[in-house]
């Protein structure tokens, strides 16, 4: 009888055991599903922390104050060339919004006009709805709600971005505090590993955000001189949407260049040639000069997996998941390159992370000192 007594007894640890895990497994996938809008707020003020270091760190070299200081200095001095810009870029770029709100739905107009000569143009009008079919669906008391949807949401985003600028200046500040919490959550003898794992990753993000905001600067001045010269109205409106657009890969030139096109048919059909012309000319330099350098200094990004990742978190988390989809991407390579290809697979001939030999050597170095303080 004793020996049926253990089995039951250990028959039911194992289902106790089972249970509680499956349990346990539910709970964090619910709080994950639930707070992952506040996990990418995270990530985003991590991606703000990391590219305030990599400003902060040379400039502590340099001068040789603490890089406390230096990442407050560098925080204070960006957030003061943002004021200025937009205290100086506003009031023309707000009238040149007012104006594109206006004449947008006049071009669009012009386009649907021109496309009607055509035999195929027609028939794409007619499975389109009409003005008046719109707003007949339309009732006060939903225009009421969305105009209330407008202000609360303007506010959460302005909420949320002092928020993430908060959390990201703490992160600059002290990085290492953080680091080191989370390195103790493994092994000791693989702690060396996981700290050489998050010091990769952060060198392929900065170097990444570095490429990408050199990038956004490239296609708004290029795209804003380019449109002045063709004559396109509100080009420095339209610069700016370009070069912010342009963090987005693959959507964001092409949502872009829409309103371009459309405020050119204002001017002529051969006038929106003229638009499409130059946005494709400006991604192709921008694909072969400043794209190749990125990849050499971070990790290169399968433009297939790219996209698939882009969509897979733009249908998952709307704008947000879109917008952080290609750096999250990033981390995952990496983590694969090191974790799983030369780990698990003991494959050594991978570079993560696109760092050169110089560069992972001191990514070592660093990785090692930061154990020794343990």
């Amino acid at each position: 009888m004793v020996p049926r007594s253990d089995e039951s007894l250990t028959f039911v640890h194992k289902v106790s055991l089972v249970v509680g895990v499956a349990v346990a497994a539910v709970l964090v996938g619910g709080l994950l599903y639930y707070s992952v809008d506040v996990l990418m707020l995270a990530f985003s003020a991590v991606l703000i922390a990391i590219f305030l270091r990599g400003l902060a760190l040379p400039l502590a070299e340099r001068t040789g104050i603490r890089e406390v200081w230096a990442v407050l200095l560098v925080a204070l001095i960006l957030i003061g060339v943002l004021a200025g810009s937009i205290a100086l870029l506003a009031p023309s770029v707000a009238d040149q919004a007012q104006v594109l709100r206006t004449e947008l739905p006049k071009s669009a107009q012009q386009v649907s006009d021109f496309v009607s000569h055509y035999q195929w143009g027609q028939a794409l009008i007619q499975q389109m709805p009409t003005i008046d079919e719109v707003m007949a669906k339309v009732d006060t008391a939903s225009l009421l709600s969305g105009v209330g949807g407008v202000f609360s949401t303007t506010a959460g985003v302005v909420g949320n971005f002092f928020i993430v600028l908060l959390l990201a200046i703490y992160l600059a500040v002290e990085p290492g505090t953080y680091t080191r919490g989370f390195t103790k959550l493994f092994p000791i003898d693989r702690r060396p590993r996981i700290t050489e794992i998050i010091d990769t990753t952060g060198e392929t993000l900065r170097w990444w955000l570095v490429g990408k905001i050199a990038s956004m600067v490239f296609i708004g001045i290029l795209t804003w001189i380019g449109l002045s010269i063709i004559g396109v109205p509100l080009a420095l409106t339209l610069g700016l949407i370009a070069g912010l657009l342009s963090f987005i890969p693959n959507f964001g030139p092409i949502l872009s260049a829409i309103p371009a096109i459309l405020l050119a048919f204002i001017a002529s059909p051969i006038t929106a040639v003229y638009v499409i012309g130059l946005y494709v000319g400006v991604q192709i330099i921008e694909s072969n000069i400043l794209t190749p350098y990125i990849e050499r200094m971070t990790v290169e990004l399968p433009p297939a997996l790219t996209v698939m990742f882009q969509i897979v978190f733009g249908v998952m988390l709307g704008a947000l998941g879109l917008i952080l989809a290609t750096p999250l991407l990033a981390i995952v390579m990496v983590v694969i390159q090191m974790v799983y290809i030369q780990d698990v697979l003991g494959d050594q001939d991978v570079d993560p992370g696109g760092l050169g030999e110089h560069e992972a050597d001191a990514a070592m170095a660093e990785a090692n000192a930061e154990m020794n303080e343990l």
